[in-house]
């Protein structure tokens, strides 16, 4: 996968996950791109360490294979989606991950919503699905024991709707067109962002603005290199 703003970047040397955030501040902090601007943004990536979550070179900013044909994402992306979420992962806000794969992103979530927040992570693979269960459970129970976040097994392009709507939504995987449900889903006000674009072309990191009129405003943010969003017919 590409950088972001067509980018290859590779923190070296990284130990730990408090040195791997803080190479990602100091790279990007370089380029003024203000990758990581956000004090809650920076504490929930600190608080969730990747080398729980992944076992390939997890303080590398690159993404790496977590099996079924998945990946987690590189860290800068999981900065980015963060930072452009940052405003609708307030305290109580309500949030579904498609595409969790791993469960690191949901966990962040989990982290900024708080204890009063509802976090879905919906997965078409259910080894992923338990996989990412174990993770977080490995990483902090309480995540899973107060109702926080959950894992469920769905087709990500039909989204969650016993949890609807959602203050945000994320998906991790690449769509052929912004699904429709997906959209639905959202509260007015609310805010989308999915990665857009047919396996071989080009992708744009796409963010989708639901109005407090229910209007819909989309805006491409970056291009971007994700796996394919597979429907749960395909699932294994």
């Amino acid at each position: 996968m590409c950088g972001l703003f067509g980018h290859r970047w590779t923190t070296h040397g990284a130990g730990s996950q408090r040195q791997l955030v803080e190479q990602l501040q100091s790279v990007y902090r370089m380029l003024e791109r203000g990758i990581l601007k956000s004090e809650r943004v920076l504490s929930a990536m600190l608080a969730t360490d990747r080398a729980l979550y992944t076992d390939r070179s997890p303080y590398t900013d690159a993404p790496q294979p977590i099996g079924q044909k998945a990946t987690i994402s590189a860290p800068h992306m999981h900065a980015y989606a963060l930072e452009l979420l940052a405003d609708h992962l307030r305290d109580g806000a309500s949030i579904l991950d498609v595409g969790s794969g791993s469960g690191f992103l949901t966990a962040c979530f989990a982290r900024m919503v708080g204890s009063t927040g509802r976090v879905v992570g919906v997965e078409h693979v259910w080894r992923l699905a338990r996989r990412s269960t174990e993770n977080v459970r490995r990483d902090d129970p309480n995540l899973l024991g107060n109702g926080c976040l959950r894992f469920v097994v769905g087709d990500g392009v039909l989204g969650w709707a016993e949890g609807a709507p959602y203050d945000a939504i994320h998906v991790g995987a690449a769509a052929c067109k912004v699904p429709p449900k997906l959209v639905e889903q959202l509260r007015n006000g609310g805010r989308l962002l999915v990665p857009v674009g047919r396996p071989g072309r080009a992708q744009w990191l796409t963010q989708v603005d639901k109005k407090p009129d229910g209007s819909v405003s989309s805006r491409k943010m970056t291009t971007v290199t994700f796996v394919p969003l597979t429907e749960s017919r395909h699932s294994q």
